[in-house]
């Protein structure tokens, strides 16, 4: 029995899943370390479906996810590709730019600071 050794890059995408790009990662990783710095977020999960990329944000590791970042491309033409969902699976904000609808975040974390 051999061990393959991990490789620092993730393992590429099926072309039939729904992933986010680079520039999307950029955006989502750092609104992440920000919040994480802010102590207000402290672990994420992706995962890659047939129709919807998500980005969860936790506050512990053992919970429910904070905040759902789904990407559905199907929807592009629509509302918009892009949503934010809360915890109790409300569509927060729902649009076609990624960083224009994150805002819904950061505006949060401007109000639990003050």
């Amino acid at each position: 029995m051999s061990v393959i050794p991990p490789t620092p890059f993730p393992a590429p995408v099926p072309a039939d899943q729904v992933a986010f790009d680079r520039a999307e990662l950029s955006v989502l990783l750092g609104l992440y370390g920000r919040m994480v710095a802010a102590g207000e977020w402290r672990d994420y999960g992706m995962s890659f479906l047939r129709e919807v990329a998500v980005f969860s944000v936790f506050r512990r590791t053992a919970e429910f996810p904070l905040y759902r970042i789904e990407k559905r491309p199907r929807l592009r033409a629509r509302q918009g590709q892009y949503a934010v969902i809360g915890m109790d699976g409300q569509v927060l904000r729902r649009g076609h730019d990624l960083k224009t609808v994150l805002r819904v975040l950061e505006r949060r974390m401007i109000r639990t600071v003050e």
